[in-house]
């Protein structure tokens, strides 16, 4: 996040024009209340009245557009056109759709853009638009193994918060940020959406509001977080600030609330700088925060509480992921697993003496 010339470098970023242009119209048929993009644009309506968060929204945005593109390009503008053998024919185009980079879509990207078809079908049949969903009974690809979090050791966490330059003020909000990842668990998102009333110093916790699912939390935030939490909102907020009435507690040099896209590919390349050859980004020190306190003893229940889950399942992978500590300590203190200690079991009284081993 920090440029090479840090905090001197903010003046220069906020004359410059921000990238992006102002989104145009997306070009989908709304001729009429009865298409599939006016249908879509109601639904997305009632959701966000019925309270649904925005990152929910924004997927379900992102799933349909996808839809759309391809069924308009067909000249299937109408649900009642929409079958399941075509339906069939998008999963099997997602399947074989390669993005930029030359990579497929995640199983996972698959299920949740066919699982909000589902849906959106469903919600027509509610309505009376249609008579049958056609997205009823379409077979989703199956779920992907599940695989173990790889977080960070504790070597990793503290090469990683070396990186940002603590004598620079945006150096300071780096380390600041870096911390309260770690000492929070929090997501990304969720953690771009703090605002200043959501930092409890005296109670040293931080109120994490619409988190996954719209559900809030409050969560402890350690000495440490809290010490470079305050260095942060003395020396640097202070000079990236520019209206008095910005909420959000970490800023960009634009005085503006950090994007999620921006703080990943940051974090991530810090992650780089520090050497530290792990995929991932935020959510590598999400995972590092809940396998360390694990291995320091925490109940697993205090952690589903901390990160948010609303299933114990989602936290129990993280039990999964204390193996290595678990196998070293049985190793230590298991009677059996001290071979150098055992005998181990003497001649078969039955053998041939004569006889090879095995035989």
């Amino acid at each position: 996040m920090a440029g090479k010339k840090g905090i001197a470098n903010v003046p220069g970023m906020r004359r410059r024009k921000k990238g992006g242009r102002p989104g145009g119209p997306d070009g989908f048929d709304r001729s009429s209340p009865g298409t599939l993009a006016s249908l879509i644009d109601a639904w997305s309506q009632r959701l966000a009245e019925r309270n649904y968060s925005p990152r929910t929204l924004e997927a379900h945005k992102w799933a349909l557009h996808t839809f759309l593109h391809w069924a308009e390009a067909r000249d299937l503008l109408r649900p009642e056109q929409i079958t399941r053998p075509i339906l069939e024919s998008f999963q099997r185009w997602l399947w074989r759709y390669r993005k930029k980079d030359g990579q497929p879509l995640g199983v996972t990207t698959q299920r949740a853009r066919l699982g909000t078809l589902q849906r959106f079908f469903a919600h027509l049949c509610r309505e009376n638009r249609l008579a049958a969903n056609p997205a009823a009974d379409l077979e989703l690809p199956r779920k992907p193994h599940r695989l173990l979090p790889r977080g960070l050791t504790r070597e990793e966490i503290a090469a990683v918060l070396a990186v940002p330059d603590t004598a620079d003020p945006l150096g300071v909000r780096d380390r600041a940020i870096l911390e309260t990842l770690y000492a929070t668990g929090a997501r990304r998102s969720e953690l771009v959406r703090l605002d200043l009333a959501d930092l409890d110093a005296a109670g040293a916790t931080l109120h994490i509001r619409r988190g996954k699912g719209g559900r809030s939390r409050v969560v402890p935030v350690g000495a440490r977080a809290l010490e470079w939490l305050a260095r942060y909102l003395r020396a640097a907020r202070p000079r990236l600030l520019l209206e008095a009435t910005e909420p959000a507690l970490f800023l960009s040099g634009y005085g503006e609330r950090l994007s999620p896209a921006y703080l990943g590919n940051w974090v991530r390349r810090t992650v780089d700088a520090a050497g530290v050859a792990k995929a991932g980004s935020c959510h590598l020190f999400r995972h590092s925060c809940a396998v360390h306190m694990l291995e320091n003893g925490a109940d697993s229940r205090f952690i589903q509480q901390l990160l948010g889950h609303a299933s114990a399942e989602t936290t129990a992978i993280y039990t999964e992921a204390t193996i290595a500590a678990l196998r070293a300590v049985y190793a230590r203190t298991h009677p059996a697993a001290q071979a150098e200690r055992d005998p181990g079991p003497g001649p078969d009284p039955g053998a041939d003496p004569g006889a090879p081993p095995g035989h």
